[in-house]
């Protein structure tokens, strides 16, 4: 794709992107009116621009029928909000008692959802997203987790041909943006290093969404450099999952598996250690990380999700929390954080 590499746009995103997996009914059913009121709150409490990060595959297309529809009904102007639409799944009807797509993760459905990865599928996707928005559009289109695409391969030569859906679904959305109709293109992956490939192939990325790859816990010089790399370059970087799945903040989950102090002694014991120091500094652990994931200069916004209205305005107030120097001090004193690290 390398005839496909012009400059990258320039994108002014503010620091904290609202993810809306819970529109969806991610684990649970949650009712409209509590959606309503998630939505009221990211307007209210972003002075900014409201940027909302959604997907055909969230809730087979339910997060981004609950957005149109919740934004027109608290009457919000289409150009006050910026809508991203993770593209490759498909809303079809529902043909049996349960969602064949994730069983288990979605809950109280009425549709189901098939994955289509190709120029024309991704056409699809992206006009019945926008019919699901209703008065509103999206204007920041991605493919939805190449790498997990990736890995539903079996075999090298399956890989190869799979990667090369993924070229085809990008050369749709390089058109979409020629004519037009996307104010960027980028690439969401928990696994950096299909973000890079894509990137070096010369897909025309002007965002990336990075997960669980650059965290407190968790950031490998490797992925620092790839990300003053895409920082050089123009892209803009979003980081999300920044609390490896809730576990640095104090959840029993560790990049979306459960983890027991007796099978994983040395991330309870990093844990308690880094809680005991947010303590002594009167900060709190969400802040911390929010504020480390937002510390390389490539790294713009933070995606934060949640289920619960009264937590948006936290949500708000995390990206622009001020954490002392001292803290990272003692955090690198203590042998948490790499004594070299450059930004703090």
């Amino acid at each position: 794709m390398k005839e496909l590499t012009p400059e990258p746009i320039s994108l002014a995103l503010p620091k904290i992107v609202f993810g809306s997996s819970a529109l969806g009914n991610l684990y649970e059913a949650v009712p409209y009116e509590r959606k309503l009121e998630i939505v009221r709150n990211w307007v209210s409490y972003q002075p900014e621009k409201v940027v909302i990060d959604s997907a055909g595959k969230y809730g087979a297309g339910l997060s981004l029928e609950c957005i149109g529809k919740c934004l027109k009904e608290l009457e919000v102007e289409p150009s006050r909000v910026l809508i991203s639409n993770k593209l490759g799944w498909k809303r079809i009807p529902l043909r049996a008692e349960e969602v064949q797509f994730e069983k288990g993760v979605w809950v109280g459905l009425e549709n189901d959802a098939v994955q289509d990865l190709s120029y024309d599928g991704i056409m699809e996707c992206y006009e019945q997203g926008n019919e699901l928005l209703g008065d509103y559009d999206a204007r920041l289109l991605s493919v939805h987790d190449p790498d997990e695409y990736l890995e539903s391969a079996n075999t090298p030569e399956e890989v190869e041909g799979c990667y090369a859906q993924i070229l085809e679904s990008y050369r749709a959305l390089a058109d979409l943006r020629l004519a037009g109709k996307a104010s960027g293109i980028g690439v969401g992956s928990k696994d950096w290093k299909t973000v890079k490939r894509l990137y070096e192939d010369g897909v025309p990325l002007d965002w990336v969404m990075l997960a669980n790859s650059f965290t407190l816990l968790t950031h490998s010089q490797e992925v620092i450099d790839f990300i003053d790399t895409l920082h050089r370059a123009g892209v803009v970087v979003i980081n999300s999952a920044v609390f490896n799945a809730g576990f640095l903040i104090g959840g029993d989950w560790y990049n979306y598996r459960k983890v027991t102090p007796e099978e994983h002694p040395g991330l309870f014991e990093w844990r308690k250690r880094f809680m005991d120091l947010c303590t002594e500094f009167g900060i709190s652990p969400a802040e911390a990380c929010c504020q480390f994931a937002l510390s390389p200069p490539g790294i713009v916004s933070l995606a934060l999700n949640t289920s619960k209205p009264g937590r948006v305005a936290d949500n708000v107030s995390l990206v622009s929390a001020n954490v002392p120097s001292a803290f990272w001090r003692a955090l690198k004193d203590n042998e948490l954080l790499d004594p070299g690290y450059p930004y703090l």
